[in-house]
């Protein structure tokens, strides 16, 4: 984005209040609060709209269905959007209705400016309308000649007076801005999705309705009290009503949009009826509209009747909020669906939040600590790490085109790139081995370039973890803001001295789902009663007869009962033999994990400490921790004796700590 476009406006669908927020709301909000974010701290002038879209017979039939008014059953969902926007600290701007005030008169503006262009008329409409869609589908458009081919619904079949928007008289015009703006419709793909579609040809749209009063009515101007608009007119135009278009101007500066961010199934509305009411209004087309896939739960389609719908309330409180956003703007590529799972999200937590990021900050805090008292200085950075630094610069200054292109995840897998590179730094470099070599300047400057590839990560991080990434950036001695921004990323600067913080670790590791999902309890119990009756059967076969003599115990394990046992890569980062011990090494183990594990092993007679730091051994990961001359030991080493005596085992090649064995 060019630092001259200073003001920046994003905006949400407006959510439609037949249904409470679920996972693709949050998705979409997420997305855009991250941009928002981000362009605030570059330096933009940013405005972010969300809201609620209330008016329609879809609503008023809801409303009747629980004994309530339109506009009570619409406070009522649109307060929940509200409040769960509030509790996810999503920083919107405006949080605009479609039943405001204001905005009902930006509409009945609107109307009366397509009507003097000559873009509105008047006729009788026969078609076949989705109430669940509010939308007319053609004869040859429906499925089996009666049923939507959007949601699947049964049609009604519909005469009634109604005003039309001469849709058709835009055709070229549109199919000219997607030639001209081949980035107009986000993902590109979907752009080809949409040319062919106007291609077919355009028929003018029906704007208006007389079967039902909830909705906006026609302006005055018009006396024509009996219809109201047609539900998507109204809704589009919320994208300028919120900055006062037809009443209080003053914000529509912000205009046109940089982004439009909605769901892949309403982007027929947005890349082709809403630019054509913009051309009829005389006013710019938004930059881009960018269109998500769905959301599916271990890969069936959410729905009600299965009960499989993801509550991202629920999931935020349980695994917390940043690492729910991370998850979602890592987890697929926009414009793809996406399936959500717990385990998907817990590996997310896991190996790259906990192994590549959390652990990479414990390990500088250690070392600091130990070394150099917590006092870092990067003047030597360039002298021992310019490969490594030149590298990370050529990342983190390629980054901000995938992020305006809702490429969400790309940008993120180039930012976790950096910290490969700062956690393959440590293991090459080994500082602890420096420091044994008395080679002090050597080792601080791979702890300071580690620091410094942390505090750019966390500038770029802020929009997508705000809370975590200036926990980052207090232990190292900085905020997040514009500045650092400036200072860090465009002008390539590091962190000068400064002094470390010890922070506690920013993502704990989790081993099993943390909420229950529908039907898991009644699986977990068949599951279990399933195994009991396995192994019923299995001792009663193998309980010998009167006549048989009972065989030798041979010490058969089953296969699930291996894979209880953990076994795991580990680089040993310290060593050093225990005092009064013959046998006994005192280990600190790299397991990936927030901090190295203590593991005390009877090898001393056979190795010494200063052969092993820096080497790998295979670990025994969830043995219970047990105590050995006092000290707690988590772990045990695999290694193999016979006569000739003890040798560890190790991997064949080096892998990352944490590695799975098995």
């Amino acid at each position: 984005m060019s630092e001259k476009c200073k003001k920046v406006y994003i905006t949400t669908p407006i959510y439609y209040v037949n249904d409470v927020p679920h996972i693709g709301h949050a998705y979409t909000t997420i997305i855009a609060d991250t941009l928002a974010r981000y362009s605030r701290m570059i330096g933009m002038d940013v405005f972010f709209l969300t809201g609620t879209d209330e008016h329609g017979q879809k609503i008023e039939l809801a409303a009747k269905a629980r004994g309530k008014s339109p506009q009570e059953y619409a406070d009522e969902i649109s307060n929940r959007f509200k409040q769960l926007w509030g509790d996810f600290e999503i920083s919107y701007d405006k949080f605009i209705r479609t039943t405001d005030p204001e905005h009902m008169k930006g509409v009945q503006k609107a109307f009366e400016v397509m009507v003097e262009r000559g873009d509105i008329y008047k006729d009788v409409y026969r078609g076949h309308y989705c109430v669940s869609c509010e939308t007319f589908f053609t004869d040859t458009q429906l499925v089996d000649e009666e049923f939507c081919p959007e949601c699947g619904r049964s049609t009604t079949m519909v005469e009634e007076e109604s005003y039309f928007f001469r849709l058709s008289k835009y055709q070229d015009k549109l199919l000219e801005w997607y030639e001209n703006k081949p980035d107009c419709i986000l993902p590109k793909a979907k752009r080809n999705e949409v040319i062919n579609f106007v291609k077919s040809g355009l028929n003018d749209l029906s704007i208006t309705r007389t079967s039902f009063d909830w909705g906006v009515k026609l302006p005055e101007s018009m006396h024509d009290p009996k219809h109201v608009m047609y539900v998507w007119l109204d809704a589009l135009m919320n994208y300028i009503t919120a900055l006062g278009y037809g009443t209080d101007e003053k914000l529509m500066d912000y205009w046109p949009a940089k982004i439009h961010l909605i769901g892949k199934d309403i982007l027929r509305f947005h890349a082709i009826y809403w630019p054509a009411f913009l051309m009829s209004l005389g006013l710019e087309l938004p930059h881009h509209v960018a269109a998500h896939g769905w959301w599916t739960r271990n890969g069936e389609k959410m729905s009600k009747s299965k009960g499989n719908v993801v509550d991202p309330r629920e999931i935020a409180d349980a695994y917390g909020l940043e690492n729910f956003r991370y998850f979602m703007l890592r987890e697929v590529p926009f414009g793809q669906d996406g399936d959500f799972s717990q385990r998907a999200l817990i590996d997310r937590i896991n190996s790259d939040l906990s192994n590549d990021l959390g652990n990479l900050l414990n390990r500088i805090i250690g070392m600091s600590g130990k070394y150099f008292d917590f006092n870092v200085q990067s003047e030597n950075v360039g002298h021992y790490h310019k490969e490594e630094l030149a590298e990370v610069e050529a990342i983190l200054a390629n980054v901000e085109p995938f992020l305006y292109e809702v490429q969400t995840n790309r940008y993120l897998e180039e930012l976790w790139k950096t910290l490969r590179i700062a956690n393959k730094a440590i293991d090459t470099a080994m500082p602890w081995v420096k420091m044994k070599e008395n080679k002090e300047d050597e080792a601080m400057a791979t702890i300071a370039l580690v620091a410094n590839i942390l505090a750019k990560v966390s500038v770029l991080l802020h929009p997508v973890m705000p809370k975590t990434t200036q926990t980052i950036a207090h232990a190292l001695g900085f905020e997040v803001n514009n500045e650092s921004y400036i200072r860090l990323i465009k002008e390539k600067a590091l962190l000068e001295r400064f002094t470390i913080e010890k922070v506690p670790p920013l993502f704990p590791r989790i081993e099993a789902p943390l909420v229950e999902t529908p039907g898991q309890k009644a699986v977990e119990e068949a599951k279990k009663e399933a195994e009991t009756k396995a192994d019923k059967k299995s001792e009663a076969k193998a309980k010998p007869t009167s006549d048989e003599k009972e065989p030798e115990e041979e010490n058969l394990i089953t296969i699930d009962q291996f894979f209880k046992v953990k076994l795991k890569v580990g680089s040993v980062v310290e060593a050093e033999e225990v005092p009064k011990s013959k046998k006994l090494l005192k280990l600190q183990v790299d397991l990936g994990e927030e901090k190295p594990r203590q593991i005390v092993a009877g090898i001393k007679e056979w190795y010494s400490p200063e052969e092993l730091v820096g080497t790998q051994v295979c670990v025994v990961a969830n043995l219970k921790p047990a105590k050995l001359m006092g000290m707690v030991s988590e772990g045990m080493l695999l290694a193999a004796k016979d006569d000739e005596g003890l040798c560890l085992i190790r991997p064949e090649k080096p892998r990352k700590p944490g590695s799975a064995i098995g």
